[in-house]
C-alpha cells in the first residue's frame, strides 16, 4: 500500500482498490484517529464491488501517513484540504468524487468550495462547515483523551492523549472564537451535487447546522438518520442506498 509524496510536504498513505480504472475516482477521507481502512473500509469494499474506482486516503499524521505526530494548527482543516488537492495533482486526477467522514467531511466541504472545478460530487458524513458557541462544551469534553485506546495511540504514533486532544480542542475553540466558519463562506461556490448526512443524535453536528449549509448550495441536500455520528456504520442500508443514488446521478 503506497505513500504519495506531495508538494505540501506530506506523504499520504492510500489504498487504490481498482487501480486500472480510468474514470474519476471516489476518494474517501476519514476523520480524527482514523485511517481510510479503519473508518471507511466497509464503504470502500462495498463501492469497489460495484465497479467504482475507490481510493481510501489517510490524512497526514494518522496511520502510516506522514509527518508525525499529527498536530492541529488553527488552519488544520485547510491544510488537509491542501494535501487532498495535492494528492489529486500527484496522481493526475483532474476530478474526483469525495466521501468524507467527520473531520474528513469538513475537509471535503472545503475542497468542494475552494476547488469546485475539481470535485465531481461530495458526500459529507457528520460534518457541517461551521461551529457555533453552543458546541464549545461538546468539543471541550474531548479533552484529556482518556477515551483513546492504547491501540489507537500505537496506530497513530503518539503516547500523550492529553497533548493530542488539547491541540484539537484549542484549534476548534479558536474557530468558534473567530466566528465559527470552516467552509460556510465557501458553500455558495459549490457547483457539484452535495449530500450531507447527519445523525439526529450526533452531538457534534446539530441538524440545523447542516440545513444552514445546504441551503447555500445550489445542489445541496441534507439527509437525517435516527442514529449518532457514524451514519455509515449505524444506518448502513439507508446510507448505501442514498450513496449509490447520489454517485450514480453524478456520473461516478
Amino acid at each position: 500500500m503506497p505513500l504519495a509524496k506531495l508538494a505540501t510536504g506530506a506523504a499520504l498513505h492510500y489504498e487504490d482498490e481498482t487501480p486500472d480504472g480510468d474514470s474519476a475516482p471516489v476518494i474517501l477521507v476519514p476523520g480524527m484517529l482514523g485511517t481510510a481502512r479503519i473508518h471507511l473500509g466497509a464503504v470502500m469494499d462495498w463501492l469497489g464491488a460495484r465497479g467504482f474506482r475507490v481510493i481510501g486516503l489517510t490524512l497526514r499524521g494518522y496511520g502510516e501517513s506522514l509527518p508525525k505526530p499529527r498536530d492541529f494548527p488553527n488552519n488544520f482543516y485547510q491544510r488537509d484540504c491542501g494535501d487532498l488537492i495535492a494528492f489529486m495533482d500527484a496522481r493526475g486526477f483532474d476530478k474526483a468524487h469525495l466521501i468524507g467522514y467527520s473531520d474528513g467531511g469538513e475537509v471535503a466541504l472545503i475542497a468542494a468550495g475552494k476547488h469546485p472545478a475539481r470535485i465531481a460530487s461530495c458526500i459529507a458524513i457528520g460534518a457541517v462547515g461551521h461551529f457555533g458557541p453552543d458546541l464549545r462544551p461538546v468539543f471541550q469534553r474531548v479533552y484529556p483523551g482518556d477515551w483513546i485506546t492504547d491501540e489507537e495511540k500505537r496506530i497513530h504514533g503518539f503516547s500523550d492523549a492529553a497533548t493530542f486532544t488539547g491541540q484539537w480542542v484549542r484549534a476548534m475553540t479558536r474557530v468558534i472564537d473567530a466566528g465559527g466558519n470552516v467552509s460556510l463562506d465557501l458553500a455558495p461556490n459549490i457547483t457539484c451535487p452535495l449530500l450531507i448526512m447527519l445523525g439526529r443524535h450526533d452531538k457534534l453536528n446539530p441538524p440545523q447546522y447542516g440545513r444552514r449549509f445546504v441551503d447555500k448550495v445550489a445542489e445541496g441536500r441534507l439527509e437525517l438518520f435516527d442514529c449518532g455520528h457514524a451514519v455509515h456504520e449505524q444506518a448502513t442500508e439507508r446510507f448505501n442506498r442514498l450513496t449509490l443514488r447520489h454517485l450514480s446521478a453524478a456520473g461516478a
